[in-house]
C-alpha cells in the first residue's frame, strides 16, 4: 500500500491536503461563518475536497513533463482565489463575485482602504505553495506518477463523485432552499466552499447575462401585480407639505446611527445632528440595504426604490438599463436635477449611470478646487466640499433636486489634526477611534453647510434629506464596537449596527421622532409624496415612511430582515427589542416576502424590464 501511495497518488495528496488544511484554517480565522451544529461543521470541513479532487485529478491526464507545472500553477491560482476572498471579506464582510470584474477602475480609488487590510502574517496563505515547490525540487521522486491505469482513474473520480454527493446531500438536508436563495453567499460558501461557489457564481453570471435577451413584457405581470397589491396610501397629513420646494439629499459616507446622541469623553459626537433632530423628522429605525455596491448601491436604492443586486454593483453591471428614477420623475415635474461629488466622474461609473437615472447635471471632481491643503484620504474634505457646492447650487434653476455625497468619513478614516474637534481615544480599536473623529468632522461640515444655505437664501425654500449610505465599521471591529455600545456581540447586534441616520428637515415644520422600521428603499416614495406626487402604479418596492400603513419591514440584500418585532439573521429569529432567540416560526411569515421581493427586483434589473413598462401608467405628467 505504501509503495502504491508513494508512486501514484502522492503528487495529488500533497497539494490537496495543503490546500484543504489552509482553507479550513481560513474558515475559522478569516471568515465569520456561523456554525449551528456538528453536521454543519462537518460540511465546512469537507466542502473544499470535491473541487480540489477534480482540479488535481486532471493531473492524471497531463503529460509527465508538464504535470508538476500544472499542479504548481493550479495550487497558486487556488491560493490567490482564497487570499483574495480573505482580503475582500475583511473590508466588505462578503465574498468576491464575478461581476466585480466590471469595476476594476474602482479598486484604484480603494487602494488606501485595501492596504489597511493587508497584514504581514498574510504570508501564511502562500507558505504551503513554497512548501510544495520545495518538495517538487528536493523530493521530486515523490511526484512521479507512473502506471496509472484507466480503472484506477475511474476509481479516483468515482471517489470524487462520492464526495460531491455526500457534500451536496448533507447540505441539502441542512438547507433545502440553498440554491433558491443565491443571494445568501455565506450559506453557499458554508455548504459548498469558496471554490465551488466561484464555479456556481460563473453559472449565475451566464444565466443572468441571458435574462435580458430572453425577457419579454409578460415577465412584468406578476411583479406589477405584487407591487400594486402591496401599495400603501400616503398619509394625508404629510402628502404635499413640501410641494414645489427644492430637495437637497445628503448622503453621509459610512455613517451609522449609533453615533447619534452619543458622547465620548463628555463631548457629543454629532452635536449638530442631535440639535437638528429636534426640529426635524428623525427615523430611529432606519437601515441601509446595500450590498457589494456600497455607496453606489445606496444611491441606486434611494433613487429607484429597487434593491441592489446580490452580486456586483448595478452602476457597473446595468448602466444602460431603462429606469424610472426620482431625478427623471422630478424632471417631468419641472425640477432641475443634479448630483455633487468631489471624486472622479468615472468612479462607480457615475458618469454613465447618472444619464440613465435622469440627472441633468453632474458636478464631479473637475468642478471643484482641490489642493493638498483642502483634501485628505479620499479627496476633498467635507467642509470645503459643502462650501464649494453651495456656489454651484446657487446656479441651478429652481426648484431643484440635488444630491450631495460626502467623502471624509471613509475607511480608513484619515483626518488632519487641525480638523479634529474631539478626543476619541476611547477604545482599543484605532479604526473605531478614528471613525468617531471623522464623524465629528462630518457633523461640523453639516453645521456650516446649513449656515451657508441660510446665508444664500436657499434654506427656507428647500427640504433637506440626510441619510447614512452604509456601515463604516467593518466586521472585524464589530466586537469592539459592541463593547463600546455596551451590548452583547451576536447576529442580532450586528443587524442593529446596520441602522443609519435618516433625517428629513422641512423648515417651518415641528420636529418628531418616528419609529417606523424602514430602509433606503423607502426614500423614493417618501420624498415624492412630500412633494405631492403620486406613486401608485410605479415599480417601487419601498413604501412611504409617513404612511399609517407602512409594513414596518427592512430587507437586507443577503436575506436578513428586520420588523417592528423581530430580527432574522443567520437562520435565527430574535425578538427585536430584547435580542432573545425565539422559535423560527415567528419569522416564517416574512420569508416568502423577502425572497419574492429580492428575486422580483433582480428580474427587473437583469431583464431590463422597465423598458417594457408603459410610461403613461406613471403619474409623471406635469400638473
Amino acid at each position: 500500500m505504501k509503495q502504491v501511495l508513494e508512486s501514484k497518488y502522492t503528487p495529488l495528496i500533497i497539494p490537496i491536503v495543503l490546500l484543504w488544511v489552509k482553507t479550513y484554517i481560513a474558515y475559522k480565522v478569516a471568515f465569520d461563518i456561523t456554525i449551528e451544529n456538528g453536521l454543519q461543521e462537518f460540511i465546512l470541513f469537507i466542502n473544499p475536497l470535491p473541487f480540489l479532487f477534480i482540479v488535481f485529478g486532471i493531473a492524471l491526464f497531463v503529460k509527465e513533463k508538464r504535470r508538476n507545472l500544472y499542479i504548481l500553477i493550479s495550487h497558486l491560482l487556488i491560493s490567490i482565489l482564497l487570499y483574495s476572498n480573505v482580503v475582500f471579506y475583511r473590508f466588505f464582510s462578503d465574498f468576491i463575485t464575478l461581476p466585480l470584474i466590471y469595476q476594476p477602475g474602482n479598486f484604484k480609488g480603494l487602494d488606501e482602504s485595501f492596504w489597511a487590510e493587508i497584514f504581514l502574517f498574510d504570508i501564511f496563505y502562500f507558505v504551503d505553495f513554497f512548501i510544495l515547490a520545495y518538495l517538487m525540487w528536493k523530493k521530486h521522486h515523490l511526484f512521479n506518477i507512473s502506471g496509472i491505469s484507466n480503472l484506477q482513474r475511474k476509481v479516483y473520480f468515482l471517489m470524487t463523485a462520492g464526495l460531491i454527493f455526500i457534500n451536496l446531500g448533507i447540505s441539502h438536508l441542512q438547507s433545502p432552499d440553498l440554491f433558491d436563495r443565491n443571494f445568501d453567499r455565506e450559506q453557499l460558501v458554508k455548504n459548498i466552499g469558496p471554490y465551488n461557489y466561484a464555479l456556481y457564481d460563473f453559472y449565475l453570471q451566464t444565466k443572468t447575462s441571458a435574462q435580458k435577451v430572453f425577457a419579454e413584457d409578460n415577465d412584468l405581470i406578476d411583479i406589477k401585480h405584487y407591487i400594486d397589491s402591496h401599495f400603501v396610501k400616503p398619509n394625508p397629513d404629510y402628502f404635499g407639505i413640501a410641494k414645489d420646494r427644492n430637495v437637497i439629499v445628503i448622503s453621509l459616507e459610512s455613517t451609522q446611527n449609533f453615533v447619534i446622541n452619543r458622547t465620548v469623553n463628555g463631548k457629543e459626537i454629532t452635536p449638530f445632528l442631535n440639535d437638528l433632530m429636534e426640529e426635524s423628522y428623525y427615523f430611529n429605525n432606519f437601515y441601509h440595504q446595500t450590498g457589494q455596491g456600497k455607496t453606489s448601491d445606496s444611491e441606486f436604492i434611494v433613487d429607484n426604490s429597487l434593491y441592489g443586486l446580490g452580486r456586483g454593483a448595478v452602476f457597473f453591471t446595468h448602466p444602460k438599463n431603462e429606469y424610472m428614477a426620482t431625478p427623471e420623475i422630478l424632471a417631468n415635474h419641472g425640477y432641475t436635477t443634479a448630483s455633487f461629488h468631489a471624486n472622479t466622474k468615472v468612479f462607480w461609473n457615475r458618469d454613465e449611470m447618472y444619464q440613465s437615472l435622469g440627472y441633468d447635471r453632474f458636478y464631479h471632481l473637475d468642478y471643484y478646487d482641490v489642493t493638498d491643503d483642502n483634501s485628505i484620504g479620499w479627496g476633498l474634505k467635507d467642509i470645503p466640499f459643502f462650501e464649494q457646492s453651495v456656489s454651484l447650487l446657487k446656479e441651478l434653476p429652481q426648484p431643484f433636486y440635488a444630491k450631495l455625497i460626502t467623502l471624509t468619513n471613509h475607511h480608513p478614516f484619515v483626518l488632519d489634526e487641525s480638523d479634529t474637534f474631539i478626543d476619541t481615544n476611547v477604545t482599543e480599536s484605532a479604526t473605531l477611534n478614528q471613525y468617531l473623529a471623522t464623524v465629528r468632522y462630518e457633523d461640523e461640515a453639516l453645521r456650516l453647510f446649513f449656515e451657508q444655505l441660510k446665508e444664500e437664501g436657499l434654506y427656507d425654500q428647500s427640504i433637506i434629506v440626510i441619510y447614512g449610505d452604509h456601515n463604516g465599521i467593518i466586521e472585524k471591529d464589530f466586537e469592539v464596537l459592541s463593547d463600546f455600545l455596551g451590548k452583547e456581540y451576536n447576529a442580532h447586534t450586528v443587524v442593529e449596527m446596520q441602522q443609519v441616520p435618516m433625517i428629513i428637515h422641512i423648515p417651518g415644520q415641528e420636529g418628531k421622532t418616528i419609529s417606523t422600521v424602514g430602509g433606503q428603499i423607502d426614500l423614493k416614495p417618501t420624498i415624492l409624496h412630500l412633494l405631492g406626487i403620486e406613486t401608485e402604479g410605479q415599480l417601487n418596492f419601498g413604501h412611504d415612511l409617513f404612511s399609517l400603513d407602512h409594513p414596518n419591514l427592512a430587507i437586507f440584500r443577503d436575506g436578513r430582515f428586520v420588523t417592528d418585532q423581530y430580527i432574522f439573521a443567520e437562520n435565527t429569529c430574535y425578538v427585536k427589542d430584547s435580542g432573545k432567540i425565539i422559535d423560527g416560526s415567528y419569522c416564517e411569515h416574512y420569508h416568502d416576502i423577502v425572497t419574492k421581493e429580492l428575486n422580483y427586483s433582480d428580474q427587473i434589473i437583469y431583464g431590463d424590464l422597465i423598458r417594457f413598462y408603459h410610461k403613461d401608467l406613471y403619474d409623471i405628467k406635469k400638473e
